[in-house]
């Protein structure tokens, strides 16, 4: 509890498994490459479970993220074509809008609470890609606050007894109450489109006319079904793009030199089209440094599988109903893989380099259950950064190292940055 990320970087001299205790549950933690994929690839036998998912199942109900494999597989087809490349163009110009009306009502000289700013920029570009302007600004504000206590509330609750859970201390009764407007708020928009029945061009609407021929009643997926999508999609989106950002902002306050070449490129790179968006794949540099913060920051840090029958992994046997855990921070802090693991090194990245196994980089996860928006992600990240960096530098307040939050995601704690307008010329 007190260094959790320290503690997991302590692990792999003890060996390719180790066992711990994850607060009530015996857990084996997969500290090997080769095995972390193997454990991946076979989601048959180690399917979702164990205590970072049986918790998040409260919030979030059967939704791709928590759903156990055998409800996985139609409903991850159902929900493609909402994330095909036709979609995401007019994803991009919902993040163009709200990227600019965040980085445009900053103000030269100001101290920026970075992770809130980030979050609330993060919320508001999801519910407009995911239900138009189905959601009041009111509403919107309300779901950044709920969004902010749930997730701080899901980590102490994965790790405590389930007994300790349910006690009703002010910390569950703020969960319970947060959770609930957000599942409301979710459940009426979805109910609201249904009436409808009208393709806004959003994410919700692609879910609702997703078809599958498995289904001969309905032929989609039910209400249920889209409201738990829904809050998966917001709550693990808003949060993970908001702390990837801030840990990218953080690393570029510390690092001038490497601050300078993103400007430059930023400043160069044409606007694509006439809403004056920058193509994502033209920010090359950009898009080396977002994926570099992700290897030193990977949101999700550790989760938990149950096994499902006996089974043998790395010349051990497991139980059925045993739990084991991978961490993609444990994987990308290995120095045998990434040389000088603690170093923020954009260039790691450049194809020029010696590349590290393709199975070595998780923060999506990998295999079957690999983030269905892992694309969606990096697009939102990319362009966020490129409107952030073209207008303003945010500079360090203090020297003092930044601490990490350790929940349900890695997020800095209390990390302030100085605006600089860069437009503004310099006396």
């Amino acid at each position: 509890m007190s260094d959790p990320l320290g503690f997991l970087r302590s692990l792999p001299p003890h060996g390719d498994l180790v066992r711990i205790r994850l607060g009530a549950v015996d857990t084996v933690v997969v500290c090997d490459v080769e095995l972390t994929r193997q454990l991946l690839l076979d989601d048959r036998t180690f399917d979702k479970g164990g205590p970072a998912y049986d918790g998040a199942r409260e919030l979030l109900g059967g939704g791709l993220l928590t759903c156990p494999r055998d409800a996985h597989r139609r409903r991850r087809r159902l929900a493609q074509p909402a994330f095909q490349p036709a979609r995401l163009d007019g994803y991009t110009s919902a993040m163009v809008r709200q990227n600019r009306l965040a980085v445009d009502g900053w103000r030269d000289g100001g101290i920026l609470d970075v992770m809130p700013q980030m979050l609330s920029l993060m919320v508001r570009t999801l519910a407009e890609t995911m239900f138009s302007s189905a959601l009041s600004p009111g509403a919107v504000d309300r779901a950044v606050e709920d969004l902010t206590c749930v997730v701080r509330e899901s980590y102490t609750r994965a790790i405590l007894p389930p007994a300790l859970g349910r006690l009703p201390t002010a910390g569950k009764r703020r969960y319970d109450a947060a959770q609930a407007r957000l599942r409301c708020v979710l459940d009426e928009v979805v109910a609201g489109y249904r009436v409808r029945g009208e393709d806004r061009g959003d994410l919700l609407s692609a879910l609702m006319g997703a078809r599958s021929p498995e289904d001969a009643v309905c032929g989609g997926l039910s209400d249920a079904e889209l409201s738990d999508q829904m809050i998966t999609f917001f709550v693990a989106g808003a949060e993970t793009n908001a702390n990837l950002l801030s840990w990218v902002l953080h690393l570029l306050s510390r690092h001038p030199e490497i601050e300078a070449r993103l400007h430059e490129e930023v400043d160069g790179c044409e606007p694509a089209g006439p809403d004056g968006r920058v193509c994502p794949d033209r920010a090359v540099f950009t898009g080396r440094v977002v994926r570099e913060a992700l290897r030193l920051y990977p949101p999700v840090w550790l989760t938990t599988r149950r096994v499902t029958t006996d089974t043998v992994l790395g010349g051990h046997r497991f139980a059925a109903g045993s739990v084991v855990a991978y961490s993609p921070y444990l994987i990308h802090h290995r120095a045998d893989i990434y040389p000088a693991p603690e170093r923020f090194d954009p260039d790691r990245w450049d194809p020029s380099r010696p590349a590290p196994p393709r199975h070595a980089f998780l923060p999506f996860g990998a295999g079957a259950r690999k983030c269905i928006g892992d694309r969606f992600a990096l697009t939102e990240a990319v362009l966020a950064l490129v409107a952030i960096t073209r207008r303003w530098r945010l500079t360090s307040v203090s020297d003092r190292p930044v601490r990490v939050r350790a929940a349900a995601t890695i997020s800095p704690h209390s990390l302030r940055l100085r605006a600089v307008d860069r437009t503004v010329p310099v006396r």
